[in-house]
């Protein structure tokens, strides 16, 4: 059944993915089963999904094979799971909630929490390559390279490491924004560039997705520090003022929240005008857009 509401083709792909990771991850019976279980603790039965539902809009977009699209999906949503096992341990931002429930090195233990980061993010780039997601051969290879940079020390990685730098510091908004760039907004932008490549999609259009992806997850970021700042625990299911109580620099710090707002809502309308030449085939980023930067504000 296809829904024509956000709500229920969000609910609708939420479900179906939740399944999809279900199938992918390793049984949690076969060895080494500690390993396993620790990683499906870790991805499923958690999280919006929101970069996997970038995927599946920016694949409709494209009209690509859904089937295609649920790979795509997968893969950024390890390297994403990964990076928030990782980001929890003790060396790094020492946290014991996450989406709800005890993070992974509670539940389990430091040195399991390093494989099952260690795991996900290998079985990402498995999949990525075993897995056909295009036609082209070239094309699948440029996905492969464009998440594994979304990742690294151009990327994601990078950016978590400018973040540990900057504790303490005050960094002036292009410094911040930079930070972010990498941190979270590379992860957006390649959930939303994968999905589109598994279906047909001009550069022109790559680069039109990509702005709008850029976009999005610079107002993600800022709506997150507003959230921190304002929302409860129980709310956000990790930690409230964690941020605030390391003295880390974040959007609300540095601009104040009526600011950080005003800043999420110029990002969202320019995220939307990227997207007016596509007309109708957009219309779940859009919606994405709007979910994003409206939640609990």
């Amino acid at each position: 059944m296809k829904h024509t509401d956000f709500a229920g083709w969000m609910a609708q792909h939420q479900c179906r993915f939740e399944e999809e990771l279900r199938g992918l991850l390793p049984p949690p019976e076969i060895a080494p089963q500690r390993l396993h279980q620790a990683m499906r603790y870790a991805v499923l039965d958690g999280g919006k999904r929101v970069r996997p539902l970038l995927a599946f809009a920016a694949g409709e977009l494209a009209c690509a094979d859904e089937s295609r699209v649920n790979i795509a999906a997968a893969t950024v949503e390890l390297i994403h799971a990964y990076s928030l096992v990782h980001d929890d341990m003790p060396c790094m931002d020492d946290d014991v909630l996450r989406r709800g429930k005890p993070t992974c090195h509670v539940q389990y233990d430091e040195a399991t929490a390093l494989l099952v980061g260690d795991a996900l993010q290998t079985l990402a780039f498995q999949l990525l390559a075993e897995r056909r997601l295009c036609d082209d051969p070239m094309r699948q290879l440029e996905m492969i390279k464009l998440l594994a940079a979304a990742s690294g020390s151009r990327g994601m990685a990078g950016g978590q490491a400018i973040d540990l730098e900057s504790v303490g510091k005050q960094l002036s908004l292009p410094e911040l924004e930079l930070m972010h760039i990498h941190k979270t907004g590379a992860l957006i932008r390649a959930a939303v560039l994968l999905g589109a490549q598994c279906g047909t999609v001009t550069d022109k259009q790559l680069a039109r997705l990509d702005h709008f992806g850029k976009c999005v997850g610079l107002a993600f970021q800022v709506v997150d520090d507003v959230l921190d700042f304002e929302a409860d625990t129980a709310t956000l299911g990790k930690t409230a003022g964690k941020d605030a109580d390391n003295n880390k620099p974040t959007y609300v710090t540095l601009l104040g929240v009526s600011a950080a707002r005003e800043m999420a809502q110029n990002l969202h309308e320019e995220a939307i005008a990227t997207l007016v030449e596509f007309g109708d085939a957009a219309r779940r980023l859009r919606e994405l857009a709007d979910f994003i930067v409206l939640r609990k504000f």
